[in-house]
C-alpha cells in the first residue's frame, strides 16, 4: 500500500538552550565527581524525559531543601531559588551547586540592582512558575508585585508610581510581553525596564521560528512538556500566527493522528528543555505512517554556551 506524501518542516532553532545544556551537564558531571546518589531540589529542567534519565543515573529529585540529607551535594535548578535557599543550605554546611541559568542569574541581579535603587519591582510573569519564585524570592516580601496580563496592570498597587521598575520571565511569549510592558509604560510612565529584554535569545530564537512557519503549514507539534512555558508559548504562538491546529506532544505516543488527517504539510519544533532525541522519535513515527519531504525553516543559529560552575571543574 502506498504512503501517502507529507512535507515535514523542522524549525531551526529547536530545543536544548545553552541554559538546559549547562543544567542537564551539571547533574552529570555532579554525579560523576560525588557518586550516586546526588539530590536535585526541583526538575533540573521541565521534561520528563530528560529527569528519568537522570534519576536513573542516580539523581534524586525532590520540592524542598528539607527533604536532602545534610551530607550529600544538592542541585539547585535552572529555573533559579529564592535567597533563602542557598542561605539555607549554607547554614546546613551542604555542598551545594547552583543550575541556574546564567540568563536568569542576571535577571536576579537587576532586580536586586533596582531595590538597591530604592525601586519597588513589578515582574511580568506565570504564577507559582519555579522562575517566578526564584525571582521574587529575591527580594523582602512585597518588594516584587506580579503581573500577568494587561488586566493586572490596571489593578496592580504599587508603593510610589515614581519609584518603579519591570523584569520578565525569560520564557514568556515575546508578543504578549511586549502589550504588558506597553500598559505598564502607559499607566506608570516613569517606570525603569531592563537595559537588555529579559526574554532569553532560545525563547525568542524558537518563537520567531515558529512564527516564520506557520503560514506554510498546517499543523505543528511542539515537542516538549507540559509544565514547560517556553514549550506553551510556543503553541500559543503557532495558532496566532495563522496555523490552528497546533499541540503539545510530550511523544510520538502523543500525536493525535486523526486531528492531521488531510494535512499536506506539518511542522516540527521543541521548546527548549526537550532533547533531540524525542524530535528524532517524532519524525521517525511521520515516516512509518507517510511518504515524508524534510525541510527546514531557519531563522536563527545559535553558538552560546556557557560553562559550568567552578567548583565541578575542580577534581575532588
Amino acid at each position: 500500500m502506498t504512503k501517502p506524501t507529507l512535507t515535514l518542516c523542522l524549525a531551526a532553532p529547536r530545543g536544548f538552550c545553552a541554559g538546559v545544556d549547562r543544567a542537564i551537564k551539571i547533574v552529570e558531571m555532579a554525579l560523576e565527581k560525588w557518586g550516586a546518589p546526588v539530590f536535585v531540589r526541583h526538575e533540573i529542567v521541565h521534561n520528563k524525559f530528560v529527569v528519568d534519565g537522570l534519576r536513573a543515573k542516580g539523581a534524586v529529585f525532590v520540592e524542598e531543601l528539607d527533604q536532602c540529607p545534610g551530607d550529600r551535594p544538592v542541585i539547585f535548578s535552572a529555573h533559579g531559588v529564592p535567597k533563602a535557599i542557598p542561605a539555607e543550605a549554607a547554614r546546613r554546611e551542604m555542598v551545594f551547586v547552583d543550575a541556574t541559568c546564567p540568563l536568569v542569574s542576571k535577571v536576579h541581579m537587576e532586580a536586586q540592582r533596582h531595590a538597591d535603587n530604592g525601586l519597588q519591582m513589578i515582574m511580568i510573569g506565570h504564577d507559582g512558575h519555579p522562575e517566578t519564585v526564584g525571582t521574587i524570592g529575591q527580594l523582602p516580601p512585597g518588594e516584587v508585585l506580579l503581573v500577568e496580563t494587561e488586566e493586572d496592570v490596571a489593578h496592580v498597587e504599587v508603593r510610589d508610581p515614581d519609584r518603579l521598575a519591570f523584569v520578565t520571565q525569560t520564557t514568556l511569549s515575546v508578543d504578549d510581553t511586549a502589550g504588558i510592558v506597553a500598559a505598564l509604560k502607559t499607566r506608570f510612565p516613569n517606570i525603569v525596564g531592563p537595559h537588555k529584554e529579559d526574554i532569553c535569545y532560545a525563547t525568542t530564537n524558537r518563537q520567531e521560528a515558529v512564527k516564520a512557519m506557520a503560514p506554510q503549514v498546517d499543523a505543528i507539534l511542539v515537542v516538549g512538556a507540559p509544565n514547560s512555558s517556553n514549550s506553551q508559548r510556543l503553541v500559543e504562538v503557532g495558532r496566532k500566527a495563522g496555523c490552528g491546529y497546533s499541540q503539545l506532544v510530550q511523544r510520538a505516543t502523543d500525536i493525535d493522528w486523526r486531528a492531521l488527517d488531510g494535512a499536506q504539510a506539518v511542522g516540527i519544533t521543541a521548546g527548549a528543555s526537550a532533547p533531540e532525541v524525542l524530535i528524532d522519535e517524532v519524525i521517525n513515527a511521520f515516516q512509518d505512517r507517510f511518504d515524508v519531504t524534510l525541510c527546514t525553516i531557519e531563522t536563527a543559529t545559535e553558538d552560546v554556551e556557557f560553562k559550568v560552575p567552578r567548583v565541578l571543574r575542580e577534581p575532588a
